[in-house]
């Protein structure tokens, strides 16, 4: 007669418990502990590096006055493909959207912007991710809203599509607007 072993039962115990965090993490809309330590603070500086045939995103473009998003986003990021509409809309109506393409073959970039159009007024290149590890990136994608001196004032990770975009994202752009 075989014995029983306790491991058989590890494999669905872990499925189940991650299938319950997502689960939750889904109910409460995933920005609950979204917080940066950034929020209120200076943007940081990042290495300035061009995407062939699109304006280049600078340090200097951060803190002239004026709101400003950055998105950072890659065209291997399948939740970026699906924000890229609501970026689209954000630039179209006038708000200052600029990207930093994170550890991406230029190439693929190159041809996702041509493919699905650019919503950037200019963008950055972050090859090996030293910009995204300065910001507290997480994980693809992530916008930040940067106000008019240059502070973080809001930073949203994950896709901006739906419910978390008209909920969260978009009241608190709103308010920064306004402010601003």
């Amino acid at each position: 007669m075989r014995k029983f072993s306790p491991l058989l039962i590890l494999p669905p115990l872990v499925f189940f418990a991650l299938a319950g965090l997502f689960l939750f993490s889904m109910k409460n809309g995933g920005q609950s502990e979204n917080k940066s330590a950034l929020i209120g603070k200076p943007a940081p500086q990042f290495k300035e590096s061009t995407l062939e045939g699109y304006p280049a995103f600078t340090n200097d473009m951060i803190g002239q006055g004026e709101v400003i998003l950055i998105n950072f986003w890659a065209s291997w990021c399948p939740p970026c493909r699906a924000e890229h509409p609501t970026l689209k809309e954000l630039s179209d109506r006038g708000i200052p959207l600029y990207g930093v393409n994170f550890k991406d073959r230029p190439e693929n970039a190159l041809r996702f912007l041509e493919e699905d159009g650019n919503p950037f007024a200019a963008i950055t290149a972050d090859r090996e991710g030293r910009t995204g590890i300065d910001w507290g990136v997480a994980g693809l994608p992530e916008t930040f809203i940067i106000d008019g001196e240059g502070k973080i004032l809001y930073r949203f990770a994950g896709p901006l599509i739906e419910g978390n975009y008209a909920n969260v994202f978009l009241p608190e752009l709103e308010a920064a607007l306004a402010g601003n």
